[in-house]
């Protein structure tokens, strides 16, 4: 392999798809962020905000498996481009819906589009980055998402004449222009252009993700996709309201989430730094135990001083977590059914992603606040680190010739 001639062009993909990462991460929680003044305006009940939060989840789950399906077929860079173009379209229709509707319409056909870039953007980068950082690179392109998150924060504590629609505004417009650059300077993964170039034979059937010694890890990776992701989606989308429903203001609140989204970015590049060290069963331990902390921490602090360093490492966890099993994913498979793969543990992950946003709307209509909404999550934490770490430990004949063709 030259590595002179692949650096370069690994390094450009990477960066390439971490911008793309930070316009998910606005998006995705931009619904969070602008879920005060979207309540007031259509006067919506938590429960019903339940619902707002979760339409765009539910075009997440079609949207990563066929994402990733397609990928593997007509190549990772066109269909990116695809999805990040309609995911911007639908982020500018939200800022102009006009009816309870209308919103859930246009949230939906958002998380197709989001949907279908995550897992082009973890096969991308494994494929484009030096086996040696893998895992890293991984987690680099994911911390982007917290970053965005961050920047939606940001955005939302700000005073714009739009008011709630200018986050809206903001994850519509940009990605049309960061399409353009994915166009022009996005190369195809080398791995896929091998195999397509040299016809080489490729199971690209979805039964190879349960074939073998595959079927374990593939479940093992669905279960603790699904619960850690319950608990992410329940932190990215109501925290704000949370916090604001237990006395704080909507900056004390906007600042806690900065620090929720740093603290992921953290969390993403450290824990992949554990994994390419071999040591994924610590960054196991650490974020899945710390989550549990954490959490409590959200849900009993009395100060604003510990909620601030709970939302931190809540972040930390939580995201930290996720990155952990977005890095281990692609090595679990070969090229012919990696996109497929990952696309199809996402979509699992985002089962739990639905979920969660419903299950914290109901406790909270059962007067139990933001204590019984942590505590919620507890029993599901505790399953997904138990497959966390038996899969952090499982040894995959898959992943040596995933990596071996990841490298031409």
């Amino acid at each position: 392999m030259n590595h002179r001639g692949y650096l370069p062009r690994g390094a450009a993909t990477i960066a390439l798809c971490f911008i793309t990462a930070l316009l998910e991460g606005l998006d995705l929680q931009s619904t969070g962020i602008a879920a005060p003044g979207i309540g007031a305006e259509f006067k919506l009940a938590p429960a019903m905000m339940g619902w707002v939060f979760s339409a765009g989840l539910v075009g997440l789950l079609p949207g990563a498996f066929v994402g990733g399906w397609l990928a593997d077929r007509i190549g990772r860079k066109r269909v990116l481009v695809g999805a990040v173009l309609l995911f911007g379209v639908f982020s500018f229709a939200t800022a102009h819906v006009r009816d309870f509707h209308s919103l859930l319409a246009a949230r939906v056909f958002t998380g197709l589009g989001l949907g279908a870039a995550l897992p082009l953007l973890i096969a991308l980068t494994s494929e484009a980055a030096d086996p040696a950082m893998r895992s890293t690179a991984v987690s680099l392109t994911y911390c982007g998402v917290p970053l965005g998150g961050a920047i939606a924060s940001v955005i939302g504590m700000t005073k714009f004449e739009a008011g709630w629609r200018t986050i809206f505004y903001v994850g519509g417009l940009v990605p049309v222009g960061v399409a353009l650059l994915l166009v022009l300077l996005l190369t195809e993964s080398a791995s896929f252009r091998h195999q397509a170039a040299n016809h080489a034979p490729a199971d690209r059937r979805i039964g190879a993700l349960f074939a073998g010694s595959a079927l374990g890890s593939t479940l093992l990776l669905w279960v603790a996709c699904f619960f850690t992701l319950t608990v992410l989606y329940m932190l990215l989308n109501w925290l704000p309201s949370l916090l604001i429903g237990q006395g704080y203001t909507r900056p004390q609140a906007g600042v806690v989430q900065i620090l929720f989204n740093i603290g992921g970015a953290a969390g993403s590049v450290l824990s992949g730094r554990l994994v390419d060290r071999d040591r994924p069963g610590l960054a196991v331990a650490i974020t899945y135990a710390g989550m549990l902390l954490s959490l409590a921490g959200l849900g009993l602090s009395g100060s604003f001083g510990l909620t601030m360093a709970a939302g931190f490492a809540a972040g930390y966890c939580a995201i930290g977590a996720q990155a952990v099993l977005y890095a281990r994913a692609p090595a679990l498979y070969g090229t012919g059914i990696r996109a497929t793969g990952v696309g199809a543990s996402i979509s699992i992950g985002r089962l739990g992603a639905i979920a969660g946003p419903l299950v914290a709307g109901q406790v909270l209509a059962t007067g139990a606040g933001a204590a019984g909404v942590m505590l919620s999550a507890a029993p599901g934490l505790v399953v997904a680190s138990l497959c966390a770490w038996k899969l952090s430990r499982r040894a995959d004949p898959q992943a040596g010739a995933a990596q071996a063709v990841g490298t031409h």
